[in-house]
């Protein structure tokens, strides 16, 4: 039959259903698809997905790669360092060591639990593991510079910007950790809200303002190794934010009926939102105009990042016209080529299978 092919080995012969496999591959979905226990991934339906985790896996680095001596000398000198740099370090290990643990929390349990597509899956255990490595790259810094860890904690905890950004994205997270539905229009609502949260609103905005302070200090010649560990991390961060940009429209595409006029702009107000705490966090992160830093210049690139966010969803900005007062942050984000701290030479930090070059539009 034109829809079967045989194989004969030996005196056994194997038929393999060309039309069932066709409507596997048919069924494949972000959710309510095909369910496989047994992983499958071949054929590919999502094949951006999969060179994203090539590209991710490429990308691997670990923490203790990255020698820290100059930062404990600075961080222990009486005078190489103001107070305000002090604390914008310690406002990003502060923020991110709980940061990183919410958005891998919310990979797995909720975004990984819910799609069908085993492609998909891949590439979300990837980021997930990513997220470990952010945190264990946070408490690299925490324990070379000798930070009492409780410190971070009660950051997260007890300073109300950090508590304020945390709670925004959490409320969504958890309403999604139960059975439900995906079938039901306000539920597949719920679920490409989360996609749109954490990839646009937190990774892809509330993470840009700590990092371009603690960039803009690796820049002045401080902390020179934990600026690289936030290269590395902001180099994630961009695979991060198109994944669950990718994710959030494939879902769109299949499911049409999500993308309303009414929806688009609870997004968009989401975004609005999550500016807001944005600018109250950097506020609290830089309490004087100091170090080169100014609130306005940040206030501008929260304006212009998350315009830049919208419109990779196909939404309307909500500062058009807004530029970039850091253009040097695009040098930042280009490492592809790393020089080798322990043998003084320059060599290739990525494997040359799979080359992950980010453009400035990820900025």
């Amino acid at each position: 039959m034109a829809n079967e092919t045989s194989f004969t080995v030996g005196s056994r012969t194997f038929v393999l259903d060309k039309e069932k496999a066709e409507q596997a591959f048919a069924e494949k979905q972000v959710i309510n698809g095909r369910e496989s226990v047994f992983f499958n991934l071949l054929p590919l339906k999502y094949t951006w997905a999969y060179e994203l985790y090539r590209t991710m896996k490429s990308n691997h680095w670990e923490p203790e790669d990255i020698p820290m001596q100059k930062d404990i000398e600075q961080w222990q000198s009486e005078d190489q360092l103001s107070d305000v740099e002090r604390w914008i370090i310690r406002m990003g290990i502060g923020y991110f060591s709980a940061a990183e643990g919410i958005v891998g929390d919310n990979i797995l349990h909720v975004i990984r639990e819910k799609v069908t597509s085993p492609e998909l899956k891949l590439v979300l255990g990837r980021h997930a593991h990513e997220e470990n490595i952010h945190a264990d790259s946070l408490l690299y810094m925490i324990s070379s510079l000798g930070i009492n860890p409780h410190e971070c904690e009660a950051m997260f905890e007890d300073v109300p910007t950090i508590t304020a950004k945390n709670e925004f994205v959490m409320k969504v997270s958890r309403s999604l950790r139960r059975d439900i539905d995906l079938s039901v229009l306000e539920n597949k609502q719920l679920f490409a809200k989360n996609l749109f949260l954490f990839g646009q609103c937190m990774e892809g905005t509330q993470f840009y303002g700590l990092f371009g302070m603690v960039l803009a200090l690796y820049r002045q010649n401080k902390f020179p190794g934990i600026g690289q560990m936030f290269r590395y991390t902001l180099r994630d961060e961009s695979n991060h934010i198109e994944l669950l940009r990718s994710l959030l429209m494939a879902l769109k595409d299949e499911n049409p009926d999500v993308w309303t006029p009414e929806f688009k702009e609870e997004l968009r107000s989401l975004m609005r939102e999550a500016k807001e705490l944005e600018k109250a966090f950097i506020s609290d992160c830089l309490p004087v105009n100091a170090v080169g830093l100014s609130h306005e210049e940040f206030s501008e690139y929260i304006d212009y990042i998350a315009d830049r966010r919208l419109e990779g969803c196909g939404l309307e900005p909500l500062a058009p016209g807004a530029g970039n007062p850091f253009p040097w942050l695009a040098e930042m984000m280009d490492i592809q080529k790393e020089q080798n701290f322990f043998e003084g030479r320059v060599t290739e930090y990525q494997k040359s299978s799979a080359l992950a070059m980010v453009d400035d539009d990820e900025l």
